[in-house]
Formats: structure tokens, C-alpha cells, sequence
């Protein structure tokens, strides 16, 4: 399996996409699950069925990139040309903020954001990023290692790992998360998300309210025909208020996200079981 993932790495990026869009394609007529999910979800969004049909070879593309992105060696950078908007924006924020949460959803490529982000600020400002450990202890190893990258670390969706976000951000650094992840029972509450009430993680307001520090959108969009990766940084369209509670907090998140992802609904993931209820902490 690991030889078929680094030969796959090595092949280039447009060949990636096109082998990842027949697969995305696969899975929309061969899983009827997969496929009434994504119709729902993208309904509530408002999100018609042509743009809904351009977000299925998106999934597959988001897939087949990962060998690309994770097996290259630890010290080279994304191969593929990289493009900023917001940069010099984000690096302001960076340097008079006490720390920033950069907030992501599954959007575009989100591996590239984070990688992207620790090529640019990574050495004067390191990003430490939660992640959700793989149930597949092959693929749970590859993430750990393929992932920590110079200016990058990880930090795994538990306790222990919300310690080490609150001390990254208390010694200035920045951390990222998906916001749009169903987080662990007791680490969320029910807040709309298109509308519909969606289990939603409280960590990225209570770990700014705690540290002091900013909260920020990264996000990355992919290029048509292999051409590489836009990433852009902006303020979210409706931060949270300070004092506001857990709740308040989570559904202006949620609107912000929202706004985001209808930035570019062809490249939202929208078979993600967004409206599942949450796992019990320390399960799968």
C-alpha cells in the first residue's frame, strides 16, 4: 500500500485531479447514501444541482492529492504553484495579535491551507493544527508523520490536545481547526448550520476568549487542469462577541463558515455526515 502511495505521489498534479474527479464520480452513482446526502446538504445550503454536480470530481480531486501532499520529503514545499490573497492582511494580524485561530472548513484543500501557511509564517509564527486521528492505525501513522512539517504540528482531538492549542496560542503562536467537524459529546453544542441544527465544536471561541488571541479564515482554493492552489486569509464575516455564550459564539461561527463556503459551494464538501450526532469522547 505505501509503495502505491509514494508512486502516486510522485505523478503529477493535473494527472491526480483527473484520476481523482472518475473517482468522485464513481462514488456519486455507486453510493446511493453518498449521493441523497450530498443532495440534502447542498439543499439546505440553497446550492442548485448543476453547482451541486461540479462539487462531485472536487471530493475525488481532494482525495487523490493527499499522496502529493503528504509523502513528498519533510523539507520540500508544495510543488505545485501556490497563490496568496490576504496575505499581507494576515501578516499584520499575525504581528499585533496575541496569538491567532485560523478557521477552515472543508473547503477546497484544506491540507494545503495549513502546509501553505507554514511555508509562509511557519518560522516566526508556528501553526499547530487539531486534527481527528484516522480509525485505521496505516493511516493514522501517516498522518502523524506526513503532517509535521517544519513551522507545522499536530495536535490530536482530545484533552491533551486542546492543552497544547492553549499553550501554543499563550506563547503567540497560531493554531487551526475545522470548525465545521462534529466534535467529540461535550465539546459542542446544537447550533444552525444552513439552517439546520448541527452538533458544532465551542473550542475555537473559548480557546480565543481563554488566550486572548484572534480568530481568522484560511482557506484554499483549487485550480482548474492541475494549475495549483489559491490560499487565501480574511476576517471572519461575523465574529463572535467577546462575552457572547457558547451558543451565540458557535452560530456566529457557523454563519461566518457559511459565508465562506458559498465563496465556492463547487469545492465544499458536501457529503461530510454534517448533521450526525456526536461520538462519544475517546471513541470512534
Amino acid at each position: 500500500m505505501m509503495s502505491l502511495l509514494r508512486w502516486l505521489g510522485r505523478r503529477p498534479l493535473w494527472l491526480l485531479h483527473a484520476v481523482g474527479a472518475l473517482l468522485g464520480r464513481l462514488a456519486w452513482w455507486f453510493s446511493p447514501t453518498y449521493r441523497r446526502r450530498m443532495r440534502t446538504n447542498a439543499a439546505l445550503a440553497g446550492v442548485d444541482e448543476a453547482t451541486l454536480l461540479g462539487a462531485v470530481p472536487e471530493a475525488g480531486r481532494m482525495i487523490a492529492e493527499l499522496p502529493r501532499l503528504w509523502l513528498r520529503p519533510v523539507n520540500e514545499s508544495v510543488a505545485d504553484p501556490v497563490r496568496w490573497e490576504g496575505d499581507t492582511w494576515l501578516a499584520g494580524l499575525l504581528e499585533r495579535a496575541q496569538g491567532v485561530v485560523l478557521l477552515t472548513p472543508h473547503l477546497g484543500s484544506f491540507e494545503v491551507a495549513a502546509q501553505a501557511y507554514a511555508e509562509r509564517f511557519g518560522s516566526r509564527w508556528p501553526l499547530t493544527a487539531l486534527y481527528r486521528p484516522a480509525k485505521h492505525a496505516f493511516f493514522r501513522e501517516i498522518e502523524e508523520t506526513a503532517r509535521a512539517r517544519p513551522g507545522l504540528a499536530t495536535a490530536p482531538a482530545s484533552l491533551a490536545g486542546v492543552r497544547q492549542l492553549l499553550r501554543a496560542l499563550k506563547a503567540g503562536q497560531t493554531v487551526g481547526m475545522l470548525p465545521d467537524q462534529v466534535p467529540p459529546a461535550g465539546m459542542g453544542v446544537w447550533a444552525p448550520f444552513f439552517g439546520r441544527r448541527a452538533y458544532t465544536m465551542t473550542l475555537a471561541a473559548r480557546l480565543a476568549r481563554q488566550s486572548g488571541a484572534a480568530l481568522a479564515v484560511l482557506w484554499c482554493e483549487r485550480l482548474p487542469q492541475g494549475q495549483g492552489y489559491v490560499v487565501r486569509a480574511q476576517p471572519l464575516a461575523e465574529p463572535p462577541a467577546p462575552d457572547a455564550s457558547d451558543d451565540a459564539a458557535a452560530a456566529a461561527i457557523n454563519r461566518s463558515m457559511e459565508a465562506v463556503i458559498l465563496q465556492c459551494p463547487t469545492q465544499y464538501l458536501w457529503g461530510y455526515h454534517r448533521y450526525k450526532g456526536p461520538r462519544a469522547e475517546g471513541h470512534a
